[in-house]
């Protein structure tokens, strides 16, 4: 039912995935994540920050599915960047998951002062196997100049916030033409969103709700996307955005609505 993409190193990606940010410490994690398998997901994405590594790899491990069935991400996050302290972290992060090897690694942050390191950290993870891809999180495009006089790696994937309302296509374009991987998270915006009148008269337009229309809207960009949902309900309903296609019409009107409108930083505070 989900799509795959393939990234530039020749592996395959599910396009549509569970995103495993939860703030609330009483949500149940693991929970979230098995009915998230059961229900046909394969793409996780967590990440050191968000504290849920260990429920992460507990509910792989309890779920019965095969390892090499689920793509698995995580991330380094800024107060663990530099060279030996990513490795480290890296390191952690596998023991945390239960397992030894991810199948994508990314940099967090683009930490101003650790960044190539950081890099050269990952292109070191890869070529031992413990990924079988690496990328960058929340990087524009005077992040990857800066980077590229440094490495003939170019990163598999660049996951960064995407939704109408933080639409900039300038930086879709720039990954794109250099077989970068886009992947969008927020992609919900939190729920900022769900009373936008243009908003509900396209989700009633299609029978579906302001969510879903979101959701098929980033990947109608072609970005892999990764809402975020620990409700049954929610994350069956984000599943269900594969049986109709927004009109190129409704695709280009969403395209105009972009008041940047964000859930994290701005990358840019990074350069």
């Amino acid at each position: 039912m989900i799509p795959f993409v393939t990234l530039n190193n020749g592996i395959q990606m599910p396009q549509l995935g569970l995103g495993i940010y939860d703030p609330q410490p009483d949500h149940d994690i693991r929970q979230a994540v098995l009915w998230a398998l059961e229900m046909g997901y394969r793409l996780l994405d967590t990440a050191t920050i968000y504290k849920n590594e260990r429920q992460v790899g507990q509910a792989m491990r309890d779920s019965g599915i095969a390892r090499d069935e689920i793509f698995l991400t995580t991330k380094v996050w800024n107060e663990d960047q530099g060279y030996e302290s990513t490795i480290k972290a890296f390191d952690e992060s596998l023991r945390k998951l239960q397992t030894d090897y991810v199948d994508l690694y990314l940099i967090h942050w683009p930490v101003r002062e650790h960044r190539i390191q950081t890099w050269k950290a990952l292109e070191k993870i890869y070529a031992e196997g413990r990924a079988r891809a690496v990328g960058v999180s929340n990087y524009y495009a005077p992040h990857f100049e800066e980077l590229w006089p440094h490495t003939d790696l170019i990163p598999a994937v660049n996951q960064f916030e995407l939704s109408p309302y933080c639409y900039l296509p300038q930086e879709l374009d720039y990954c794109r033409a250099r077989g970068i991987q886009v992947e969008g998270y927020a992609s919900l915006v939190r729920g900022l969103k769900s009373g936008d009148s243009r908003l509900i008269a396209i989700a009633e337009k299609y029978g579906k709700s302001t969510f879903q229309i979101l959701i098929k809207w980033s990947l109608q960009q072609g970005a892999v996307t990764i809402p975020k949902s620990v409700t049954k309900s929610r994350l069956k309903a984000n599943l269900e955005v594969f049986d109709f296609e927004i009109s190129p019409e409704d695709m280009a009107q969403m395209n105009t609505w972009h008041d940047n409108t964000r859930v994290a930083e701005d990358p840019m505070d990074y350069y």
